[in-house]
């Protein structure tokens, strides 16, 4: 049921957007104001608190409780397991947004700063590591840990509806989980596919850049299809080989890029940028999540924050589904580091390197970087190249890198979108994975066909405001069974602790009668 009526919602949507776009995004955009308007404070809101009860889990009671039981061990080492979640996670939108939102935010800035001044530049730096911090990945976070603890602790089938358990019982099993679930399946699958159209753009563009071929919608078409045939091959292979190789490469592939940059670019001027942004980012972390712009008519954090916000929750049951599935064997507070702290450290290097470079490119280099972005997003990280020593090999790596993030997010996509469109826990069939990336593959290409990927976008933003609602019921709900657990392991503790020290009395006492307590006239021991 939850399949069927998910494909269907699935490809509907896809075909309107595609063949009626102008009333489809304008439709979109009505609801979208009305969100906005009535509702963007709470996006704020529910995300800074998903932030605080992650902070809580990671050093409260519940700091020690393992995912799978107390002699669970992971299934990955430390390096495979942050590869595969910076892959799943972020992975295009790394490559695409490193640049080029750093010289939107300079060209447009936040707070009604002046345009391309070093306090728009700072401003730009710091909103662009709030946005790609540790708020997106706390909502990772909070869905994978409760979908990982219901599924391996609880019995659970690795649903979203069954988060909902320890609020409504087992109502869950009923109508109103399998809307919950058609609702996370038809969010992720368009979420999935409005990325990989983006990704499509960029490795085009690069092409188009590197090799001289038409950028158009033949070569996106050709790119969809080779990236279909990898990600189906590595989707077929398993989490073991495919995911797991992919992930682990291109985590290296990234970070030759990431070193190759910030050694042909101004590395001074890319570790200066670091520490200034990391630590203004830091001083301001609680008044850029709470802050709003209720007394003036500027529209800045509607259409970045609040945008961003929304994009996350919508993506957070795909990409919580798939930390689950990765995540087994480990603590709460390891996960909670793992998931939070760890991918957003490096989100910060690779913008503060990426993006350091294009602003350091814009206002000291004399190169127009504006004028690409007015070109288009998907071309500010070429020509930021255009403007390093070998251009065309870094241009190459990035084409490569966008590929294979290509891959393993479609590949993550089609394993998640397969398991939550299936009533039993486990990998999906083969030919339900079929089905999905099919599915996602041809969404991307409508979208690109009638250039509708700006209406998802903003249907996604509108979609995501019952999951935020949502994430407050999860809080709660894993709050309630963490906190029972967490009692019942102590307990456990407690009593074996008492037996421990009631066994150690039991022997002292032994020994006190088997001691001697006299000697004979000899000077041998007499005994009792």
């Amino acid at each position: 049921m939850v399949f069927g009526i998910s494909l269907i919602l699935v490809i509907l949507l896809a075909v309107v957007a595609g063949f009626a776009p102008q009333p489809f995004e304008a439709v979109s955009n009505a609801a979208l104001a009305a969100v906005i308007q009535h509702a963007g404070w709470l996006y704020l809101l529910i995300v800074f608190l998903t932030l605080v009860f992650l902070a809580y889990l990671a050093f409260g009671p519940t700091a020690k409780l393992r995912i799978g039981g107390r002699d669970a061990e992971p299934e990955f080492s430390n390096s495979t397991w942050l590869s595969m979640l910076f892959a799943a996670g972020m992975g295009i939108g790394l490559v695409f947004w490193g640049a080029a939102e750093p010289i939107s935010h300079l060209v447009t800035p936040p707070e009604g700063l002046t345009p391309h001044t070093s306090q728009a530049a700072r401003a730009a730096m710091r909103y662009t590591f709030f946005h790609w911090g540790l708020h997106p990945w706390a909502i990772y976070a909070l869905m994978g840990l409760a979908i990982a603890w219901f599924q391996y602790n609880r019995n659970g089938r690795g649903l979203i509806s069954d988060l909902l358990q320890p609020l409504i019982g087992d109502r869950h099993l009923g109508w109103i989980g399998k809307l919950v679930n058609i609702v996370a399946v038809v969010a992720t699958a368009i979420g999935v596919a409005t990325t990989l159209g983006f990704g499509t753009m960029q490795i085009s563009a690069g092409i188009h850049r590197v090799f001289g071929l038409p950028n158009g919608i033949v070569m996106q078409l050709s790119v969809i299809a080779i990236c279909f045939v990898l990600y189906m091959a590595s989707s077929i292979s398993g989490v073991d080989r495919g995911i797991k190789w992919l992930s682990s490469f291109n985590l290296a592939l990234a970070g030759v890029l990431l070193l190759a940059v910030a050694l042909l670019g101004p590395t001074s001027f890319i570790f200066e940028n670091f520490t200034t942004t990391l630590g203004s980012y830091l001083d301001h972390l609680v008044d850029m999540s709470l802050r709003m712009s209720p007394f003036s008519a500027n529209t800045w954090v509607a259409d970045w924050t609040i945008f961003y916000w929304a994009w996350w929750i919508s993506w957070s049951p795909f990409v919580g589904a798939f930390i689950a599935r990765v995540s087994y064997g480990r603590t709460v507070r390891e996960f909670v580091f793992g998931v939070v702290v760890a991918p957003s450290l490096l989100g910060f290097v690779w913008f503060a390197t990426f993006g350091g470079t294009a602003l350091w490119s814009q206002i000291f280099g004399g190169v127009d970087m504006a004028g690409a972005l007015a070109a288009g997003h998907e071309t500010v990280l070429f020509r930021m190249y255009d403007a390093l020593p070998l251009s065309s090999l870094l241009s190459g790596l990035t084409i490569l890198l966008l590929v294979i993030f290509f891959v393993t997010s479609a590949d993550s996509a089609v394993l998640v979108l397969g398991s939550m469109s299936s009533e039993s826990s486990g990998d999906p069939t083969l030919p339900r994975k079929f089905a999905w990336g099919i599915a996602i593959a041809l969404i991307a290409v409508a979208m690109l066909m009638a250039g509708g990927l700006q209406a998802l976008q903003t249907l996604i933003t509108v979609a995501a405001l019952p999951f935020a609602l949502l994430m407050l019921a999860v809080m709660i709900g894993l709050y309630r069974v963490l906190s029972v657990e967490a009692s019942r392991e102590k307990a456990e503790e407690r009593r074996a602790r008492r037996a421990i020290e009631d066994w150690i009395a039991r022997e002292q006492r032994e020994k006190n009668i088997a001691q001697p307590t006299g000697k004979a006239t000899d000077g041998s021991a007499e005994p009792q």
